[in-house]
């Protein structure tokens, strides 16, 4: 069975940005402005780039979460195609022998193919299945070997990741809407990169600025920062963190979801913000605006700022959550540079992850008073974002108007 011995990009740290930047940089699609592949932070600001978004889910039988969305999420990898004018080819098939087809004639044409995978189904992400959760997203896929029963993965891990085929196609049957599915892509046409570029600064001062194409205003852009700090820090305000996220177990779980996606979620801390930074550097290079770098630098402050709340989340001041927040940063971490190779040792945090929420279930590490206190301290690290972020967006909004 076919493996691309040669393979060796694993560079995308995103399901969708990282899986496209590995894909074209194997099939050595160079962008025209560096002559090296397209970076992952140039997909990212032509995908619509980054955004603020705040959502809270409370589903019986699970914990609270708190979602922080640092990017655009409203089809992004279509956003990428049309702007670049990628072509793409999309295989669907109800059949799992369809499926493994498919892929495995990708692989002897000698290309690497997208496919959409089940998160929860896939065991090197360690994370538990229930019949209620599910995620399909992208991942990409070098190898597949019946025989052996090995399939090679790149997915955000620097270090190639391996699968049974088994495992993989109970990850690719989740839902019925994704089964099977696989994309395989054309090059980018390099005479769209330009306003491509343009589409996606736009898009970012709009997702700001506007209201977003799906969903409350409030829970949207600048708005959205406005609303977290009112449930921070107004004791009666409807759904406040006070009477949704009281001290206890449902705080903690809504604190540790929060920084995962701050920290962890598909990135390497700063909300995406650096990233940004590093489109904006590359843009002003490429449309001879050096106005971009200043707002680039902005946009590094703004990452700090964002590793400064998620610290606020989980502070040193209370032991059981500093351990929280280590071992989440230890695991991904070891995601990241050993990818499936550090299942036994990403296990392990989670069970000592497991035990901390039942202490902490059990004996909160915060008074009333104390929580308040750490509240109104989470609600001005917010605000020191959405001031930095709002100077750079109006900026950023300037120099498109001119």
């Amino acid at each position: 069975m076919p493996i691309l011995s040669e393979y060796d990009q694993f560079q995308g740290l995103h399901w969708e940005t990282g899986s496209l930047r590995n894909f074209l940089a194997y099939k050595s699609v160079l962008a025209p402005h560096t002559s090296q592949p397209y970076s992952e932070a140039m997909l990212l600001g032509i995908s619509g780039g980054i955004v603020m978004g705040y959502y809270t889910f409370d589903y019986e039988g699970y914990d609270p979460m708190v979602r922080i969305l640092t990017r655009n999420t409203f089809d992004p990898l279509e956003t990428i195609y049309q702007r670049l004018d990628i072509k793409t080819t999309v295989q669907k098939t109800a059949s799992p022998e369809k499926g493994v087809q498919n892929l495995v004639s990708e692989l002897d044409a000698g290309s690497p193919a997208i496919i959409y995978a089940d998160m929860f189904s896939l065991p090197y992400n360690a994370l538990p299945h229930n019949e209620g959760m599910w995620a399909m997203l992208p991942i990409l896929v070098y190898g597949y070997d019946q025989d052996d029963g090995v399939v090679w993965i790149a997915d955000r891990s620097r270090s190639p990741i391996t699968v049974t085929p088994e495992e993989l196609a109970n990850a690719r049957r989740r839902t019925k809407q994704n089964k099977y599915r696989l994309v395989t892509h054309e090059p980018p046409n390099p005479d769209k990169l330009v306003s491509a570029v343009e589409e996606g600064l736009r898009d970012s001062v709009r997702y700001f600025t506007q209201p977003p194409p799906k969903g409350s205003k409030n829970n949207f852009g600048f708005l959205a920062y406005k609303k977290w700090v009112d449930l921070l820090s107004k004791r009666n305000q409807r759904s406040s963190w006070e009477k949704e996220l009281a001290p206890g177990s449902r705080m903690y779980a809504g604190l540790k979801s929060a920084f995962v996606d701050i920290s962890i979620f598909g990135k390497e801390g700063g909300a995406d913000r650096s990233l940004y930074a590093q489109f904006l550097e590359e843009t002003s290079i490429l449309l001879t605006i050096p106005e971009l770098e200043a707002i680039a630098v902005q946009f590094h402050k703004s990452a700090a700022a964002w590793d400064d709340l998620a610290v606020a989340l989980l502070p040193d001041d209370y032991p059981s959550f500093k351990e929280t927040r280590e071992l989440l940063l230890e695991k991904h971490q070891l995601f990241l540079d050993q990818g499936s190779s550090a299942l036994e040792e990403i296990i392990q945090i989670n069970s000592r992850l497991s035990e901390i929420q039942a202490d902490v279930g059990e004996e909160f590490p915060l008074n009333e008073s104390q929580a308040e206190d750490m509240r109104i301290a989470m609600a001005d690290k917010v605000m020191i974002v959405h001031d930095i972020e709002f100077e750079a967006i109006q900026n950023l909004k300037s120099v498109l108007d001119h």
